[in-house]
């Protein structure tokens, strides 16, 4: 057996250290545009939508097959609607009001033929 005495501790060389440093500063700078990011998700309400989405899918007795078609089933419902679409429902809202006047007058007119 040979009694060699233990090896000193490694020390930091200046290079090494500011390696450290220079990896350590990117490490906050990604942090920080994670942050940043995240604090952008939850302001815009992304994180929130995503949530309900899932927990949907968490309490959805019978799981689907495709839990990514379930997502986005659930999530095009969130996002902005086809300006065709739009044009289709503010037509249906004046055919209801058309519809709702001819209704009306059809009762005045039946009150009017009991009338005379």
């Amino acid at each position: 057996m040979s009694s060699a005495a233990p090896s000193p501790p490694a020390t930091v060389s200046g290079a090494s250290y500011a390696a450290a440093a220079v990896t350590m500063a990117h490490y906050k700078a990604a942090d920080s545009k994670r942050e940043q990011f995240r604090r952008y998700l939850e302001k815009s309400g992304v994180l929130d939508t995503l949530t309900k989405v899932l927990v949907a899918l968490y309490e959805e007795p019978e799981k689907p097959n495709s839990a990514l078609d379930f997502l986005k089933h659930h999530l095009g419902a969130a996002t902005p609607e086809n300006p065709e679409i739009e044009l289709l429902r503010l037509e249906l809202a004046e055919m209801k009001e058309k519809y709702e006047a001819i209704v009306e007058e059809n009762k005045k007119l039946k009150t009017k033929e009991k009338v005379h």
